[in-house]
């Protein structure tokens, strides 16, 4: 085995039983692509070895040897050493081999003869990309081993994104603050996990209890929450102690709370405002030691006004404002949470980790994702859940994006005039159906409704604030 130092920073393993394209292939890559920190092997039982003993980062692989074969090598590495990149370099030029190393987890597929340009192109992107993988986990780990004083709170969310790492900073630095924080996000975004942290992070001794409030009505609110004595009402044969006591010196997490109805607003702002309660029967306050927090996917501040979400209740709950961005904008993320989802999913189903295909993470970073990392999660269960060979399979990811794709055609054309050829709306209706459609596909967000009909924010209040005919 050869050994010379110098760029990249990792060494690249070529991979061939002919001692004359080893010369060529290594003259080549460091007399013509800078790259000399090259490593050789001629015997392929070898390779897993120099693998895990040394710092490789990109292997160029032949496919026909003696003993282990590439294809078979090329397996064992993606399944020992999934961070490691490989390129088949290879004799024989045929679709089929190519197409089944690609399959396999091959980074790209050479033939041998190639021109020196394509060869060195690919090789470069490799190492490009790579380097980036590196710093990627680097990155990571300076961010949350260096910059934070508690990493851990955050353990259970996967990310390298920028904006995420801003929001756990701004976390831990508000969590022992004692008053509300409003965590806003699409469904899916991991509002919880974030409730979840602060909790940990604040110091409280209590627990933290969680209550989905979405269509609660007041009674059925005021009970869960504060709980009633003996003879409340009818049925109420003996005392109840509501999520307020439960939480008692810990954290109450509310989600959903802009579908909270007007009276039960009034009731929470009070809670807040004076930090007691009344339990339903109870002419006597009870005080309150517990920390709110509360999430909802709405724009609370879009809904501000007579019937919507009062105005008071608004400012007292975002004293600290945590938003999470959907995950299309943290595309970054996207191989990280499959290949953390894929490790979950085989240890919890009894079955080794399949590969994912190169083809499958373009495909997922073309895709909207409505529903954000949990939508990830749930196709990856699928996957793995009916997955066979080692390889896995982009057949559930597929028909899961086409039921998604399906379900905003058919709840479209439900909603849509237009489909109707007998039915023709007038030039109002046309475009109420249009601010309609993005306030649905914005899920009541004004400001990125307006931005899908390419008007400005205040215009679109105006024309929600017109009456309809």
């Amino acid at each position: 085995m050869k050994r010379n130092g110098g760029y990249p920073s990792f060494g690249v393993l070529l991979v061939d039983d002919e001692a004359p394209w080893l010369r060529t292939l290594s003259m080549t890559l460091e007399g013509q692509g800078g790259i000399s920190r090259l490593l050789t092997c001629r015997d392929s039982r070898d390779v897993l070895g120099v693998l895990a003993g040394e710092d490789i980062g990109l292997v160029l692989l032949d496919m026909t040897m003696p003993h282990l074969s590439g294809e078979q090598l090329l397996v064992r590495i993606r399944e020992e050493h999934p961070e490691i990149t490989v390129i088949v370099v290879s004799g024989l030029n045929q679709v089929e081999t190519a197409v089944n190393c690609m399959q396999l987890g091959a980074f790209d597929y050479i033939v041998k003869g190639t021109d020196n340009d394509r060869l060195l192109d690919t090789v470069r992107r490799a190492v490009r990309v790579q380097e980036l993988e590196r710093e990627n986990r680097a990155m990571r780990q300076h961010l949350l081993g260096g910059r934070l004083e508690r990493p851990e709170a955050f353990a259970g969310i996967i990310t390298l994104d920028p904006a995420m790492q801003r929001v756990f900073q701004y976390v831990e630095a508000t969590a022992t603050s004692p008053r509300p924080v409003l965590v806003t996000g699409e469904s899916g975004t991991g509002k919880e996990l974030i409730a979840r942290a602060i909790h940990q992070l604040s110091g409280r001794n209590g627990e933290m209890v969680a209550v989905n409030v979405a269509g609660l009505d007041d009674n059925v609110f005021a009970d869960t929450l504060f709980g009633h004595v003996r003879g409340a009402f009818t049925g109420a044969d003996a005392v109840r102690s509501g999520l307020v006591e439960q939480a008692s010196g810990g954290t109450l997490f509310l989600d959903e709370i802009g579908d909270l109805s007007q009276a039960s607003q009034v009731k929470l702002l009070r809670l807040l405002q004076e930090g007691e309660y009344f339990a339903l029967g109870d002419d006597r306050p009870r005080q309150a030691k517990i920390r709110v927090i509360v999430a909802t996917h709405q724009d609370l501040a879009a809904r501000q006004g007579p019937g919507g979400f009062r105005r008071d209740l608004y400012y007292r709950l975002c004293s600290h404002h945590v938003h999470l961005p959907p995950l299309r904008e943290r595309l970054g993320d996207i191989p990280l949470l499959l290949d953390y989802f894929l490790d979950e999913a085989a240890l919890a189903l009894g079955k080794p980790k399949p590969t994912p295909p190169p083809q499958l993470r373009l495909r997922l970073a073309n895709y909207p994702f409505p529903g954000n990392v949990r939508e990830l999660h749930s196709m990856v269960f699928d996957a793995v859940s009916s997955h066979q060979g080692r390889v896995l399979s982009m057949t559930a990811f597929q028909r899961a994006m086409e039921r998604q794709s399906q379900s905003t055609v058919s709840g479209s054309s439900m909603e849509n005039p237009f489909t109707q050829l007998d039915q023709c709306p007038s030039l109002t209706e046309a475009v109420q159906l249009l601010i309609d459609d993005a306030l649905r596909r914005s899920e009541g967000n004004q400001t990125l409704a307006a931005r899908l009909l390419g008007i400005s924010q205040p215009a679109l209040s105006k024309r929600l604030r017109q009456p309809k005919d």
